[in-house]
């Protein structure tokens, strides 16, 4: 993702306080707590946060993983060398869970949800009674409404916000210290870009580079004139 620094934006703060309230609940709740949304609004970043902020051991999923694949990533992160068996190394994520106290934060997850490797997370969070962590994009709720021993195990969902005016204002004061940009450029990058975060940061970039090839101390939107936004649309091939 093209944001350079975590800083406390919407969704970091959703995150952070769901994953809070998961690990002082109280004996006899469940432990999950689902983030989902379209891609580009910042899970990721609010899930680093949320990983540093409560040491959480953390797997990013991959399209291409088993379930062996999966228990031997998250017991990579653990820095524990995996047993022989898949029933070992569940044994050995879920009691370290359990010693550790740490949440689980699994991004990504729809690659799971899509496949029958799914029911491993259950058993996962049987075993262990942990602080688990789904992050993925927004068929991930639909997704969990089929797997009722897993879906009626989440305590909170959070469903990911787009970028606000706010945000791109604190990102931007975080990331360009020493670049004034005014809010009504702000305010126009939030709706070109509809609140995509990742799309936001590219043209904050964009706006960074211009502002130090033309010397500018401050952008306004008469400033950036017609330059325009990076919204993802290909530009039209120009006719020869």
């Amino acid at each position: 993702m093209s944001v350079t620094k975590i800083v406390a934006l919407t969704n970091v703060g959703l995150l952070a306080g769901a994953v809070q309230r998961a690990q002082a609940r109280p004996a006899g709740l469940p432990g999950l707590v689902v983030m989902y949304g379209p891609s580009g609004l910042g899970k990721s970043v609010a899930a680093s946060f949320a990983a540093n902020q409560h040491r959480a051991y953390y797997v990013e999923c991959r399209d291409t993983w088993s379930k062996k694949a999966f228990l031997i990533a998250v017991l990579k992160d653990m820095a524990i060398a995996p047993g022989r068996t898949m029933g070992d190394m569940m044994d050995q994520i879920a009691e370290q869970l359990s010693r550790s106290m740490r949440p689980l934060i699994v991004d990504d997850v729809q690659y799971m949800l899509d496949k029958s490797i799914a029911n491993i997370l259950t058993d996962l969070y049987n075993a262990s009674q942990g602080t688990i962590v789904l992050i993925g994009e927004e068929r991930v709720p639909a997704s969990l409404s089929k797997l009722e021993r897993l879906h009626n195990r989440v305590m909170e969902w959070v469903p990911a916000q787009p970028a606000s005016v706010d945000d791109l204002i604190e990102l931007s004061q975080s990331n360009y210290p020493g670049l004034e940009i005014a809010e009504d450029l702000l305010e126009d990058l939030c709706r070109a870009t509809r609140g995509c975060l990742r799309r936001a940061a590219v043209n904050l970039y964009k706006v960074q580079s211009e502002a130090s090839a033309n010397m500018w101390s401050r952008v306004d939107l008469a400033t950036w004139g017609k330059r325009g936004w990076f919204t993802g649309e290909a530009p039209t091939r120009r006719a020869i």
